[in-house]
């Protein structure tokens, strides 16, 4: 999330108007996470999707047994879209056996990343 703060004049110049940052959480969660990460008048909004139902939707719903086995049920893997025009041009997800939540190597769902890919559209 931070890398998108960083880069959103980058993100500008590519004519990205809004970055969308949700969790499957609520609003009042997604709010202060909001505030804790200083986003006000930033190009980043973040949303909640507690029923899962966006998740479900876009078929990223983290199904890997590790992390369910500890009881972290009904939550998202970790991804970026980039969509224009509500078509999706670009799809990044960041999983591995090894970290199927994507945490220790998010690098695909950075800002860095997603700006060299919708350059390369």
């Amino acid at each position: 999330m931070s890398s998108y703060l960083a880069n959103q004049d980058a993100l500008k110049k590519l004519g990205i108007e809004e970055v969308i940052i949700y969790c499957v959480n609520d609003g009042a969660v997604m709010k202060a996470w909001g505030l804790d990460q200083k986003i006000e008048g930033s190009m980043l909004t973040f949303m909640g999707d507690p029923t899962g139902a966006l998740t479900t939707a876009l078929d990223r719903k983290l199904t890997h047994p590790g992390p369910t086995s500890i009881g972290l049920l009904n939550r998202c893997k970790r991804f970026a879209l980039f969509i224009d025009d509500k078509v999706i041009k670009v799809s990044q997800v960041c999983e591995d056996d090894d970290d199927p939540a994507g945490d220790d190597f998010p690098e695909d769902t950075c800002a860095p990343a997603m700006i060299e890919l919708i350059k390369g559209l």
